[in-house]
């Protein structure tokens, strides 16, 4: 491992030298400074974290606060997470993952102390109580997801109300005529989690639009619960044609459940989901949808924190538009 005082015998000058043209905490010709960077780059060194830490009373650690809840499908968290530290790395950040859930407190706890510089904040509810918090913090946030008032936040996330009316107009654009939406688990409903909120709206609005008849129902995240709720729905609403589904966990199950109970897809029934694309596609029946953008909403979010660091300014609003792909699971509406 290169030391500091390797890149001072390579530089010519003192190891406090080399301190000092990394922190910028005392002046150094400009001469000294890009030798001390040239062999910097010769030799591949990078300045010990806590090092950096205490020249710049910066930590270089980024918070992702992301409430591992109930109702929550973990491997798509994941895929946000992933997509945080990757594209935090770039930047020479580490991340700090806050999964408790432990609301205003857990976040004061951490901004009280020098452990992070930003936050990135996941699982946010349309009236979130951790929004007046981050409004008065002195460190910058970006939330990934849209609360009821966003004003003096920054925001970003797939634009949900518009892909839950992408998925009817999809639909009703075959023909269909008595549609559904399997949404999120109940809890995530009664907590108002924003993105669930934003795709029953765009859901109802749409198929209020087209004139369809129309009905959400909530889903456990199990097999079971799939089940379930295809029972009811051709009980309820036995001309149902097309099916939206917003929950990655039984999106195969519910499939199944179709299926078992007499309906081909896409023959008799289509179905269409707002999923990550690999999920999609590797079904039995790939799913024509709506790409839930995982990576990309996380490599941006950092990017937003990264200039809000920097004192550069940012959108306070960042909706990524829908993006569907038909894979064959939707079709015309079969006229008897």
């Amino acid at each position: 491992m290169v030391k500091i005082t390797d890149v001072a015998r390579h530089a010519g000058v003192s190891p406090s030298t080399v301190s000092y043209a990394i922190s910028g905490k005392r002046p150094i010709s400009e001469e000294t400074r890009r030798r001390v960077e040239a062999s910097i780059r010769a030799l591949g060194y990078r300045p010990h974290a806590g090092a950096r830490a205490l020249a710049s009373s910066k930590s270089n650690v980024l918070a992702l606060v992301v409430p591992l809840r109930a109702g929550i499908h973990v491997p798509v968290v994941m895929q946000f997470a992933v997509s945080v530290v990757t594209t935090a790395r770039r930047h020479d950040h580490d991340v700090l993952l806050l999964t408790q859930e432990e609301g205003e407190e857990g976040l004061r706890r951490v901004a009280d102390t020098a452990l992070v510089d930003a936050l990135i904040v996941m699982d946010v509810q349309l009236h979130d109580p951790r929004l007046p918090l981050l409004r008065s913090l002195d460190r910058p946030s970006v939330l990934i997801g849209f609360p009821a008032e966003a004003a003096g936040l920054t925001c970003i996330d797939l634009d949900f109300k518009a892909a839950g009316e992408a998925c009817v107009e999809h639909l009703a654009g075959l023909g269909h005529r008595v549609v559904a939406l399997v949404g999120s688990p109940p809890e995530v409903y009664v907590r108002q989690t924003a993105f669930a909120q934003r795709v029953v709206q765009g859901f109802t609005a749409a198929a209020d639009r087209h004139r369809l008849s129309s009905a959400v129902r909530p889903c456990e995240a199990s097999p079971a619960a799939a089940r379930a709720v295809a029972e009811q729905l051709l009980r309820e609403q036995p001309g149902l044609t097309g099916v939206v589904v917003h929950n990655e966990a039984i999106l195969e199950s519910l499939t199944d459940a179709f299926e078992q109970l007499g309906l081909r897809v896409p023959g008799d029934l289509s179905i269409t989901a707002i999923c990550p694309d690999e999920l999609a596609e590797s079904l039995r029946v790939p799913v024509t949808s709506v790409a839930l953008p995982s990576t990309e909403v996380g490599s941006r979010a950092v990017e937003l924190l990264m200039r809000k660091l920097d004192g550069k300014g940012v959108p306070e609003a960042t909706l990524l538009a829908p993006r569907m792909t038909d894979r064959g699971s939707t079709g015309r509406r079969s006229v008897a």
